[in-house]
């Protein structure tokens, strides 16, 4: 079975399933749940493949993931298990590559730090419209500019392959990715984020739309809305955390 279809059918046999764990404490159906569930655990761990970690590793961190999803799923929500399991597994596997993904050893509080920055900056991006300095990173994040510098730096020993190098056999990544796989990611993202988008009240669904999907500048929004620039500054950055609240995006932990 692909992992699209495990991670579609029988979505209310799921959710039933899930029902007899969390309010009875039943463990067989919490393995049924990760049993069906395991296909699309696989298949998100082959997306890290060839990035220095063996497959069996990355399919074990996968499946701790699935598990966290499983236990801290929130049946009152109206969202599908395998919407809320896709990001849930990404982020252990993230956080796996986080950990041990340096070539060379650096402080965990500096891997931290590089990890706010990247946060910190797509933020500013979205109210700056263009790159932050190391300056405005280190104001936004409370520290001082040497340490951001610092972990910019330490960012560079982080392991990665690019999707331009090609493998022993001549194909790349990207080939070796699959048209299926990548269908599946798009579903999921566009389930994840319409559930969001429905949620939204009509002007901030419009500001999302505007910026996200036309590309216009806060200055543009601003013009064409009839407010001023800061408040759809203030709007965008409400807005986009109720978008991360209401996908159940994954917390660090």
């Amino acid at each position: 079975m692909h992992p699209t279809t495990a991670g579609t059918a029988g979505g209310d046999d799921v959710r039933a399933l899930l029902q007899r764990w969390h309010s009875a404490g039943d463990r067989d159906a919490r393995d049924e749940v990760a049993a069906r569930m395991m296909p699309l655990a696989r298949s998100l761990a082959r997306r890290y493949a060839n990035k220095g970690e063996p497959l069996d590793d990355l399919e074990q961190v996968a499946c701790v993931g699935l598990i966290k999803a499983i236990d801290r799923f929130d049946l009152s929500r109206d969202v599908r298990f395998a919407t809320y399991a896709v990001p849930t597994i990404a982020g252990e596997l993230k956080r796996h590559f986080r950990d041990r993904g340096w070539m060379m050893r650096v402080p965990r509080e500096v891997q931290e730090l590089s990890g706010k920055i990247g946060v910190a900056r797509d933020r500013l991006v979205c109210d700056l419209s263009r790159s932050p300095t190391a300056k405005e990173l280190a104001l936004a994040l409370g520290t001082d500019e040497e340490r951001v510098q610092e972990a910019l730096a330490a960012a560079e020993a982080y392991r990665t392959l690019s999707l331009d190098q090609p493998f022993g056999d001549g194909t790349g990544p990207l080939e070796a990715i699959g048209d299926d796989d990548l269908g599946f990611e798009r579903a999921e993202a566009r389930a994840m984020l319409a559930c969001g988008l429905q949620q939204l009240a009509p002007r901030e669904r419009e500001i999302v739309h505007l910026r996200f999907f036309e590309g216009l500048t806060q200055r543009e929004i601003a013009e064409r809305i009839g407010i001023s620039q800061m408040h759809v500054s203030r709007l965008l950055r409400r807005t986009v955390q109720q978008l991360r609240e209401r996908i159940a995006l994954p917390q660090a932990a």
